[in-house]
């Protein structure tokens, strides 16, 4: 490795602007941030990252169109600082643990030696497929070690990734391919799912008969089906790393260059692929990893998440690897073989710091205790939850259960648009509540808004949440439509970022999420966009049209109920069949994580007099809130709601 990769390269491993240790601490960090916060950034970019050159400018950024601009003009390759940085002190340490969906499969323990190889040698083997600074690369992995590789491997050649979540349907999955313009696909035989197999590469084959601009398939081979492989487009993965060499240089990248497009459901429309850039990004997935997870050399780190979603991209890949941590990649399901599979992956690892989601943790408390007390726990020092607010009774199971009150919960609020996480409790720091978010993270400046777009100020308030200033890793803008993320994100509030949130800011200012306040629902942690839901049930021949609202829902949070308006009312389709085909639509369009649970089919929706579904209302009927239904009255068909309340499921 060459001696240019140091320029500039400072270890300041206990700086408190960069490892905060106390509550004083953080208000001290944090005033500085707000105070300064071009000069807080800039002096923790220099002090703990690699740069091929320093920047000319910490930040410029104007809200109004929007333009965000990080460590202006400084050049650096962001692999560098995951692995090669790594390799004179941490060399033979673990840099990924590989854990398999079958618990009798041997985990694979790949130090940042071999994660350096790995890594180089399939940015070569994409190189060899054409693959070219800023071409997109798609990606359709299962949780396994060629995923993070594979993600390397294209920031390492300059190569935009977009990884697709392994759960989404051929049409969700051309869809993608399509808007990012992709050339190449990178795809299994197939993956594992608990008892389950799943057709990976069969996904892949139909989502690109629509698909033209793919012109290569690498298939990494994970369950050894037999599979049909396309003459002169599809290619077996391994062979070409058997031949592939073991050095790369790595692409110097601007800091601003794009390093990843991730879509994210939209309240309307198709999704909305978020671009997040190079340095930025780089800067706060690190700072926000090292902080909420009080990662100390020698941990052993596990995020449960998939990296099809922005959690595994930030707090599975990048965060972790660019501190030289061990971080855990599972590839399985909490509940198999059976409900103590995360307890005992805990055990078997002796994992630190674990962070999962509210559902997960929802399922896992509904069942007997003696699947945790079997497990040693004592090795767990802070847990986390992503994804939604937990609710109080799981907090607690979460606190006395897993960390036996001696592991702080880190309940931390952030999107895929935001990067990193924005507000969360920092472990032994932050005194925590539950259900509350706690406090913002350094940098971070929230604001709640009314609903005459004038700011709340003081204590024991509700509103909408914004944030008034750049954050490093805030996304720079939705690919290849600058216009809607204008529109989305800067359009509501002026000069400010509107996250798509309601919360509540206590007595002492902790901040609590209230939940969304556009279309978009939360489904076990999964954002799902109501219009592109609606849009796959009215292509059934029989329904008119649907709204999708949702509902309370145990494990799940939140869950989806549809109302549907058939076009005949004497369809004579069996109704249980026809919510069975809708559903199938549902996944044939979006992926099963869409389907509803409950579907009423009804005469009509109740609308106001220009046409406008009113969803407010079927939420609280679907909710069970009959006695605040509000004023029915000047709706355009006020008889339908009564109806709709009389044959509600």
């Amino acid at each position: 490795m060459t001696n240019h990769c140091f320029i500039g390269f400072k270890i300041y491993l206990h700086m408190s602007n960069y490892h905060i240790k106390g509550l004083e601490e953080y208000f001290n960090v944090y005033r500085k941030s707000i105070d300064k916060p071009e000069e807080f950034w800039g002096d923790i970019a220099e002090e703990h990252f690699v740069w091929r050159k320093k920047w000319d400018k910490v930040l410029s950024w104007d809200f109004t169109k929007p333009e965000i601009k990080w460590f202006e003009n400084a050049k650096l390759n962001i692999t560098e600082n995951c692995i090669d940085r790594h390799l004179l002190t941490k060399g033979n340490q673990t840099a990924i643990l590989f854990e398999p969906n079958d618990p009798t499969e041997k985990a694979e323990h790949i130090t940042y030696h071999q994660l350096h190889e790995r890594v180089n040698r399939m940015a070569n083997v994409l190189k060899s497929q054409g693959v070219e600074k800023g071409d997109r690369v798609c990606v359709y992995l299962p949780m396994i070690p060629e995923l993070a590789i594979t993600v390397l491997a294209c920031a390492r050649i300059g190569a935009v990734h977009s990884v697709v979540f392994a759960g989404f349907s051929s049409s969700a999955l051309a869809s993608r391919i399509i808007d990012c313009d992709a050339k190449v696909v990178i795809t299994s035989d197939g993956s594992y799912r608990g008892a389950k197999t799943i057709d990976l590469k069969g996904i892949v084959d139909e989502a690109l008969n629509s698909c033209s601009g793919v012109k290569t398939v690498l298939v990494a081979k994970r369950i050894n089906s037999d599979i049909a492989m396309k003459d002169g487009r599809d290619k077996w993965l391994q062979p070409l790393l058997d031949d592939a060499s073991t050095d790369c240089e790595p692409e110097i990248m601007d800091a601003e260059d794009p390093l990843f497009i991730l879509y994210t459901s939209g309240s309307t429309g198709k999704p909305k692929g978020m671009v997040h850039t190079t340095g930025g990004y780089m800067v706060y997935s690190a700072y926000t990893f090292k902080n909420v997870f009080q990662y100390e050399q020698g941990d052993v780190y596990w995020c449960t998440a998939d990296i099809g979603w922005i959690t595994g991209h930030s707090y599975i890949v990048y965060g972790p690897l660019a501190n030289g941590a061990t971080t855990v990649m599972f590839e399985g399901v909490p509940n198999h073989p059976d409900y103590s599979r995360f307890w005992e992956i805990v055990e078997k690892h002796k994992v630190n710091q674990f962070y999962t989601a509210p559902t997960a943790i929802r399922a896992l408390a509904k069942e007997d205790l003696v699947f945790v007390d079997k497990h040693d726990l004592t090795s767990l020092k802070v847990l986390g939850t992503v994804g939604e607010p937990i609710n109080e009774e799981a907090w607690h199971w979460y606190n006395d259960n897993i960390g036996k009150k001696n592991s702080p919960i880190v309940d931390t609020w952030w999107q895929t648009e935001t990067g990193g996480i924005m507000i969360s409790p920092i472990p032994f720091a932050t005194p925590t509540i539950p259900t509350f978010a706690t406090l913002p993270l350094p940098g971070i400046q929230p604001a709640l808004m009314d609903e005459n777009a004038n700011e709340i100020n003081g204590n024991s308030v509700e509103g909408r949440l914004c944030i008034k200033y750049p954050w490093p890793s805030i996304a720079r803008t939705i690919w290849g439509d600058h216009q809607r993320y204008k529109d989305t994100y800067f359009s509501a509030y002026e000069n400010m970022y509107f996250t798509g949130d309601g919360a509540r800011r206590d007595a002492v200012g902790y901040y609590r999420i209230t939940g969304r306040v556009d279309d978009v629902i939360i489904v076990s942690g999964h954002n799902l966009g109501t219009a592109p839901i609606e849009d796959a049930i009215n292509e059934h021949p029989a329904v008119a049209e649907s709204a999708i609202v949702g509902f309370p829902h145990d494990i799940k949070g939140n869950a989806l109920y549809g109302y549907v308006t058939l076009k005949e009312t004497g369809e004579t389709r069996v109704h249980d069949n026809l919510r069975k085909e809708i559903n199938q639509l549902i996944t044939e369009h979006i992926g099963p994580i869409a389907k509803l649970d409950k579907i009423q089919f009804t005469v009509g929706l109740p609308k106001t007099r220009s046409g406008k579904i009113m969803r407010r209302i079927l939420r609280k009927v679907a909710s069970n809130e009959l006695d605040n239904l509000g004023d029915i009255s000047t709706l355009l068909n006020p008889e339908v709601v009564e109806k709709i309340i009389e044959e509600r499921l």
